[in-house]
């Protein structure tokens, strides 16, 4: 996928990044777009291979503040979002940010949470803002949560709802690296310590006029009725319980425009869309019988569909 990037403020970033985060670079490339996307990305992996070093590297290359959630069955929603304090010098309350006001919050374990505080994560993933004792408090901008959780551990776990997975943009996961690359990280050890001196690539005003200039990427009326054919084939086809949801569409066309920008163009092709699908359709739907898995199932409902020229 590297070989494809022609935006050179992104490739910059991945070079940046992929020496602390060695054979990762997929998962760099394709946060960035969900990041860029103005969307939230679930990791769905095991333990150890890096989900929380790239929460980190990605703070520091965008010089945005970083907050970490830890989930656990006990977690309340004002341990995630903060709390009034009772000021005895002023007579008053004031409220103390949790780790969810900030740039890029990463949210380990997330299946662990209650669902009474996985609620609360939704409304700032869904509205971009916290209520604590009534008030409401907008979060920072840009604003992106990164989930992980573990794809094996059932015991003490709340499976995410519907609704809820329907909020993140894409689901990836992170892989084990290739022979080399782990063998230079046995070699070198752990590189988290210097992932927090990481020089920042942009700002924060530089990712949003990014975000904007995504924003005005073309997208033709035979590719927006491609996806439409294909939104309305998960809904209508008999292996499909759940099909896709009006936000997952715009999911599909917020991340190929994305891809398109960082491949060097104004305007979205067909393959920046089929490439995106993998990552932002799965978790989305539900089928009926895990005869076949969800990639076969989509792989297939992209055949039936003529692809746009």
């Amino acid at each position: 996928m590297i070989e494809k990037i022609k935006n050179q403020k992104i490739l910059q970033i991945i070079n940046c990044l992929g020496e602390y985060l060695q054979g990762k670079e997929t998962a760099i490339i394709l946060s960035l777009i969900s990041i860029f996307s103005k969307g939230h990305l679930l990791i769905e992996d095991f333990p150890g291979l890096g989900k929380t070093s790239l929460a980190i590297s990605l703070s520091k290359a965008l010089n945005l503040s970083f907050g970490r959630i830890q989930c656990t069955n006990d977690l309340l929603p004002t341990d995630i979002t903060g709390l009034s304090i009772y000021n005895k010098n002023t007579g008053e309350f004031e409220f103390k940010a949790g780790p969810l006001l900030n740039n890029i919050v990463l949210v380990d374990e997330i299946n662990r949470a209650t669902p009474k505080t996985q609620s609360a994560l939704l409304e700032a993933m869904a509205e971009e803002q916290v209520t604590v004792d009534g008030k409401t408090y907008k979060l920072p901008k840009p604003f992106f949560v990164i989930a992980t959780q573990n794809p094996i551990e059932i015991y003490g776990t709340f499976p995410l709802p519907e609704s809820q997975l329907d909020r993140f943009m894409m689901k990836i996961s992170i892989g084990y690296p290739e022979k080399e690359a782990e063998k230079k990280i046995l070699q070198e050890g752990s590189s988290r310590e210097k992932l927090y001196k990481l020089t920042a690539v942009m700002d924060k005003e530089e990712i949003i006029r990014l975000q904007d200039e995504i924003k005005q990427v073309y997208l033709s009326d035979k590719i927006i009725n491609w996806i439409l054919d294909f939104i309305n084939i998960t809904r209508q086809d008999s292996r499909i319980l759940l099909g896709l949801s009006t936000r997952g569409g715009l999911a599909i066309t917020y991340t190929a425009k994305a891809y398109a920008k960082f491949r060097g163009r104004d305007y979205v092709i067909p393959e920046d869309v089929k490439e995106m699908i993998p990552f932002v359709v799965p978790h989305r739907i539900i089928l009926k019988e895990e005869i076949v898995s969800k990639e076969e199932v989509i792989s297939s409902i992209l055949q039936t569909i003529s692809t746009p020229p």
